[in-house]
């Protein structure tokens, strides 16, 4: 099991979008080991639940993320993943597992999916606010369950014939206005505690621990960066759309991302084509920020959360019968 490091607040963190097509299986496995090999913090792995134009269907992107799982060691995986329509219970279990099979490198960029009330023949929300309430509520029962287990829930006395302490299992008993949850999980508590939950900016945390915002200007986006902060989000990145198709584009990408890290947590990079433009960041721009210390290379072994400079959270159940 992956083990955190000391908790650090400056790391800049290198995220790339890993579009929602579904190539072949090597060709995947291909994109993303490149990811890695080049110096990446994590991936997020687009996708909509939403059949779409492929022929014969497609593998979504938690799959997908496992798929690669096993034959990755530094990489985050961060499928995006539907807070709104879906049952949490079984995304958090999703979840859970991806944090297993990466040796606590799973992510969850928790988003908004019309394709899933299409999809499920679910009622549609109307408004933002039916959007948010939903959206709040399965990350918070998601992060309930993650803590449902207790760290040390598995005893394996196989002499004894004991396996599980049901004293350190504990139901969430969540009521919200759409759906309930009692609880416990089926996966023990992630090696993370809890896997890292991303989000889009907004103005409130609404129970992420890391904000993608972005904005037209610079001003623009530190004022984002800030209001994030100000909201109680723990890091923030900035989402930036990026072509860069020659060395002189990589330079000034350079030096825009060494602008950022004045005042951001990092970034993550949103190629326009990303077979074309990865190898163009891994041979001239993220060399360049390692080479200038603004960024660092994660080591295998290494959680997710470490590499983002965040804790692992402490279980709440836990931590409520210590009192």
């Amino acid at each position: 099991m992956a083990s955190d490091s000391a908790h650090r607040t400056d790391l800049f963190a290198l995220g790339i979008e890993l579009d929602g097509a579904a190539p072949d299986p090597a060709t995947w496995r291909a994109r993303v080991h490149a990811a890695e090999n080049a110096g990446f913090t994590f991936a997020t792995i687009g996708d909509s639940i939403d059949p779409g134009p492929e022929p014969g269907g497609r593998l979504d992107a938690s799959v997908r993320a496992g798929f690669v799982a096993a034959t990755t060691s530094t990489l985050g995986l961060v499928p995006a993943i539907a807070a709104t329509y879906a049952e949490p219970f079984h995304v958090s279990s999703q979840l859970a597992s991806l944090d297993y099979a990466s040796r606590g490198r799973a992510g969850w960029l928790a988003v908004d999916d019309p394709g899933a009330a299409r999809t499920w023949g679910a009622t549609p929300r109307t408004t933002e606010a039916e959007l948010r309430r939903e959206r709040v509520d399965s990350i918070e029962v998601a992060r309930r369950l993650w803590d449902s287990w207790e760290d040390d829930a598995v005893i394996r006395d196989y002499a004894a014939g004991k396996f599980l302490d049901r004293d350190k299992l504990h139901h969430i008993d969540f009521i919200g206005e759409t759906f309930s949850v009692k609880g416990p999980a089926i996966v023990p508590r992630p090696p993370q505690g809890q896997v890292v939950v991303f989000g889009y900016g907004t103005g409130d945390s609404e129970g992420i621990d890391v904000a993608l915002v972005g904005g037209a200007t610079l001003p623009e986006i530190r004022a984002a960066v800030e209001n994030a902060r100000a909201a109680g989000v723990s890091r923030v990145l900035v989402d930036l759309d990026t072509t860069v198709d020659t060395q002189a584009a990589a330079a000034d990408l350079v030096a825009r991302l060494t602008e950022l890290s004045s005042f951001a947590d990092g970034v993550r990079l949103r190629p326009a084509v990303v077979d074309d433009t990865l190898p163009i960041l891994a041979r001239y721009v993220l060399p360049a920020l390692l080479r200038a210390g603004l960024a660092h290379r994660p080591v295998p072994g290494s959680t997710l959360r470490a590499n983002l400079g965040l804790p692992r959270p402490v279980n709440r159940y836990a931590k409520e019968l210590a009192r």
